[in-house]
């Protein structure tokens, strides 16, 4: 949730906020509903006192004048009850509006909308085409079953076989042990989860309509492990001495994919199941860009010692999630499209989740809200697909990158003994 005081006092903040969608009229319509919010509050507060001393004169009235003290007494306490009903209305209808209002966008993000990005780096050779796109390699190979997934569940599901699995696991293995190096706790979060942790995390409202809901039990399947890491420290002062926390959670995660109708709908790249590896910080609010750039550089490092083509971009204010103040985006180069598309992210989301989350820092000087960070260290799907297309041998067999072989039983070649014509 944005800064109410930011909002009403710093136009910067506000335009900041502007350029990530938030309209005009609903900023105004948030600092409409602020101010009277403040001023119920004032009356409200106004009258619990004078309800208070009222209360005190009773006890200190003589007889005769005791009547009418009680008298006044219920009337202040009648005005003060719908006083308090104005107030609880006057809050639920402000957090209404301000949940709509985007974390506003850092100074060093550029303006504009998808196609505005800024590239910071690109490592590594681009290829041409191979044989076989990832989609059909994995189907030849015997890795990939989406025909027979499709019967069991419909579209956008798949069954991973055989070497796909040794792989995929190889890839889980990897990464928490690079992490787990890198001070990182491993959690395996829970994958359902209630609506109001789904709103506290900043999925709902905006995301809503990618959440698979379970509606007869009030729960909602998690599209990354990053909603249960923002709610393990909820409600929780947490020691500075103690900070950054990093965690690296582990699930399996599932999203609609609204809207994507008839984009990639083979392969593993958009489908509706998908398991991650997810990183996850808590920090002091003076850590948080630094912390950011440590996430970049382990995704880096990750997609680079796989052997993966690759560039980062900083993602254009327009296109940033509601929580982001900064993105980055890492892009791997998909042969069979000869264009670069995202493999992870990682973004700094300020004070945002902290503040929904009621997550402080406790130091000398007073309680701040903590800042919150995350990114996806291996997305495992969309990982699988990029070595399969990256590493394809003109046989059509897939070299397993060296860094992963320790994990899966030094297997060197995927397919080997598949034929893939």
């Amino acid at each position: 949730m944005i800064d109410l005081r930011l909002l009403r006092d710093d136009e910067d903040y506000r335009r900041r906020a502007i350029s990530k969608g938030a309209s005009v009229e609903l900023i105004d319509q948030v600092l409409a509903a602020d101010a009277a919010n403040r001023e119920a509050r004032s009356l409200t507060e106004s009258l619990r006192a004078d309800a208070n001393a009222a209360s005190k004169e009773i006890g200190r009235a003589a007889p005769e004048a005791r009547q009418a003290k009680i008298d006044a007494a219920g009337e202040l306490k009648a005005k003060l009850t719908a006083a308090e009903d104005s107030l609880t209305a006057t809050e639920a209808r402000l957090r209404e509006l301000a949940l709509g209002v985007p974390n506003p966008a850092h100074d060093s993000v550029p303006e504009g909308d998808e196609d505005d990005f800024r590239v910071e780096t690109v490592v590594g050779e681009t290829s041409p085409p191979p044989p076989f796109d990832h989609g059909e390699l994995g189907e030849k190979l015997g890795l990939v079953d989406t025909k027979r997934a499709v019967r069991m569940s419909g579209s956008r599901f798949a069954y991973v076989l055989g070497d796909a699995v040794r792989l995929q696991f190889a890839l889980i293995q990897w990464t928490l042990a690079k992490l787990t190096a890198h001070g990182f706790v491993p959690v395996v979060t829970p994958v359902l989860v209630r609506e109001e942790m789904m709103e506290l995390a900043g999925f709902f409202p905006t995301d809503r309509n990618q959440v698979y809901e379970l509606a007869n039990d009030d729960l909602f399947l998690i599209g990354t492990a990053e909603v249960g890491l923002a709610g393990l420290h909820r409600e929780e002062q947490i020691k500075v001495e103690e900070l950054p926390l990093r965690y690296v959670g582990y699930s399996s995660c599932f999203r609609r994919e609204a809207g994507t109708y008839g984009k990639d709908t083979s392969g593993l790249f958009r489908l509706h199941q998908f398991d991650k590896v997810e990183m996850f910080v808590y920090c002091h609010p003076d850590q948080s860009w630094e912390e950011l750039e440590l996430l970049r550089r382990l995704q880096e490092e990750i997609v680079g010692e796989l052997g993966l083509p690759y560039r980062v971009i900083t993602v254009a204010s327009g296109d940033l999630g509601a929580s982001a103040a900064k993105k980055y985006d890492l892009e791997v180069w998909l042969p069979s499209e000869q264009r670069y598309r995202e493999i992870t992210s990682c973004s700094n989301y300020t004070d945002y989740s902290a503040r929904r989350m009621s997550t402080r820092v406790k130091t000398d000087a007073g309680n701040v809200l903590a800042h919150t960070l995350n990114g996806t260290a291996t997305a495992i799907g969309r990982t699988l697909l990029y070595i399969m297309e990256n590493h394809q041998q003109p046989d059509g067999t897939v070299v397993v990158p060296d860094v992963l072989r320790p994990y899966c039983g030094e297997m060197e070649v995927m397919g080997q003994s598949a034929d893939p014509t």
